[in-house]
């Protein structure tokens, strides 16, 4: 990851997280949008994104979505991650109003909250977090204020990059890898 602000606030800031938001299209996929012949919408996630908010959520992470897009697709991935159905906000066009809704519900402070974006869409929110990440195919306003940039491109493991770097700064992630070695 590129670090935007000085390593020390970035790990400060991760430190205090409790929960992570991010959108899907550009995020967690790399923001194709496909069709079927019968007008359904496909999506293509990455497989490793998929494990590291499940190992997130597993380590007591709190994992959300914010979109503006509206897809049965993402539904069925979600299901599968064992993100909670409540933290999924789709056709949303004021994410902004979402986040304060999410941060309401669990009486989080801005601070103990981060967030994946991609466009200027995202830019409220990535103002407003304690830990703000855009990936590496980002729009440059968004890198402008991001805290971080992902290494990797949306949809092809920069959710798992950004899990992965969350759990070794709270220092979880050694714990993970030990009892995969052990089994």
């Amino acid at each position: 990851m590129v670090y935007l602000k000085n390593e020390k606030e970035v790990l400060k800031a991760v430190k205090r997280l409790k929960m992570l938001l991010m959108d899907v299209d550009g995020v967690m996929t790399d923001g194709k949008i496909i069709f079927d012949n019968q007008g359904r919408e496909i999506k293509i996630f990455h497989v490793r994104d998929g494990y590291g908010i499940k190992l997130l959520i597993e380590k007591g992470i709190n994992v959300g979505i914010i979109s503006a897009r509206e897809s049965n697709a993402l539904i069925k991935r979600v299901k599968e991650l064992g993100i909670d159905i409540n933290n999924v906000y789709q056709r949303c066009y004021d994410k902004f109003k979402a986040y304060e809704d999410i941060k309401n519900k669990y009486r989080l402070n801005d601070k103990e909250i981060g967030y994946i974006g991609d466009d200027v869409v995202d830019i409220p929110i990535l103002r407003k977090v304690g830990f703000s990440v855009v990936v590496a195919d980002s729009v440059k306003e968004a890198q402008e204020i991001a805290m971080m940039i992902t290494k990797n491109k949306g949809g092809k493991g920069a959710v798992r990059e950004v899990a992965e770097f969350i759990l070794r700064v709270k220092g979880l992630w050694q714990e993970i890898i030990d009892a995969y070695m052990e089994a």
